[in-house]
């Protein structure tokens, strides 16, 4: 059986007449299990190939490949199916007009799932929209899986439907599966995709050739399939005229929560995390107080982790208001680094923007200012990343120049590891 712990870091003292409380609440799972294995529940994986006519014969063969190694991870037992997705959404397998949508895992099935991707065709367009429609009809035909995660693997930008089709898709999407998307070449849109991945509570990142799929496609299936856990809530209470500011994930990766409150009562909102593995997440929760005068105490925060309704584990967020300077000014280290790092984060994806818009001063300053703080964190990851699209004549100040003829696909991967965290240590 899961177990869950959590851990609070923060600086709970404020100075006279302070209100902001800010903690960084890291929760680990133990003993998560494997997907569907619980006997309670059940799980769903879909496959979803681009077949668009931009893929061509290499792309579509080395997605075959991709496919066959996804569906070689996935556990028997499991419901799953294979969508092919251009223009439109087609489920390939199980095979169209059959008698059910999905079908369990087993060697036969695995079989025959392998021999009808066949039939992936480079031809037509792109709409993601309906190939997260089709997904969304087909795990609905499984009521009884919970745990519903797809991969979505797309070459091109969504050309062939408009912004609010490809919105409407994600929202009726939203709440039914998982999904982690990839993006192969450098034709594809980072921030279009990262749209549907953060909705759907996934990631997005590069696939920079064909050949690399199918390395990438059996990694995700394998942790999907370590994923024992579904639908994990957190919840947050905070006391009467308190206001919670925002509910980020901060680590493994950057994800902004707060619009995915659901009010469970007056003084608490929970917010969806999806399935777990054997794994730890760190979440920044702030809170704003009436403010206290100085040697008072207050309970700012109960950050639950919550499953099936019942309350796993729990963290408390504390306030004290004092008068020592020494105390009040001092920033919580892991706060700083993850404030830092979300900063990072949208100097890189604002400075791309605008360089891919022609502002070039914008630009120079967003990418200079996302340098200053790579250097300050001693991210040498991201710095090299950085390196790669502008010259840096002083890292500590920021001062750089937009280069010149930079790779498409280099831009692609500093947007993509631009929310991507590693984890503080204490």
């Amino acid at each position: 059986m899961a177990q869950f712990t959590a851990e609070v870091f923060q600086n709970e003292f404020l100075p006279d007449g302070g209100t902001d409380v800010h903690a960084i609440v890291r929760v680990t799972c133990r003993q998560a299990g494997q997907a569907g294995q619980s006997g309670s529940t059940d799980a769903a994986e879909i496959i979803i190939v681009d077949t668009s006519g931009s893929m061509g014969e290499h792309g579509i063969n080395q997605g075959r490949l991709a496919a066959t190694a996804a569906l070689n991870e996935v556990t028997d037992g499991t419901w799953f199916a294979v969508i092919a997705g251009n223009h439109v959404g087609t489920v390939v397998f199980p095979y169209p007009g059959g008698p059910t949508r999905m079908v369990r895992m087993d060697p036969s099935t695995r079989q025959s799932a392998i021999g009808s991707m066949q039939m992936f065709r480079a031809d037509g367009g792109t709409a993601m929209g309906t190939w997260l429609t089709e997904a969304a009809e087909v795990f609905r035909t499984v009521p009884q899986a919970t745990q519903r995660h797809a991969i979505l693997l797309t070459d091109g930008a969504n050309e062939h439907e408009t912004s609010d089709q490809l919105t409407r898709a994600i929202n009726n999407a939203m709440g039914v599966f998982q999904c982690d998307c990839r993006g192969l070449g450098d034709r594809w849109q980072v921030d279009e995709v990262r749209r549907i991945a953060s909705a759907l509570l996934g990631t997005v990142d590069l696939i920079p050739a064909p050949q690399a799929m199918a390395a990438e496609f059996q990694s995700l299936v394998r942790k999907s399939m370590a994923r024992g856990v579904a639908n994990v809530d957190v919840r947050v209470w905070t006391p009467q005229g308190a206001q919670t500011l925002f509910v980020k994930q901060v680590a493994p990766n950057l994800e902004d929560l707060t619009s995915r409150r659901t009010q469970v009562n007056p003084l608490t909102s929970g917010y969806p995390t999806g399935a777990w593995a054997d794994e730890s997440r760190d979440y920044h929760v702030a809170v704003r107080l009436s403010a206290k005068s100085v040697g008072q105490e207050q309970l700012a925060a109960r950050v639950q982790v919550v499953l099936a309704d019942q309350v796993q584990t729990q963290a408390l967020v504390k306030a004290t208001w004092s008068n020592d300077e020494a105390l009040t000014t001092r920033i919580d280290d892991q706060v700083a680094r993850y404030t830092g790092k979300a900063e990072l984060a949208q100097a890189i994806q604002d400075g791309l923007a605008a360089k891919a818009a022609g502002r070039d001063d914008d630009a120079t300053a967003k990418l200079g200012r996302a340098v200053q703080l790579a250097t300050a964190a001693g991210d040498q990851e991201m710095t090299s990343r950085l390196r790669k699209v502008v010259e840096i004549d002083d890292a500590a100040e920021g001062t750089v120049r937009l280069k010149k003829g930079v790779e498409r696909l280099d831009e692609m991967a500093l947007d993509t590891a631009s929310t991507k965290t590693t984890r503080v240590r204490k």
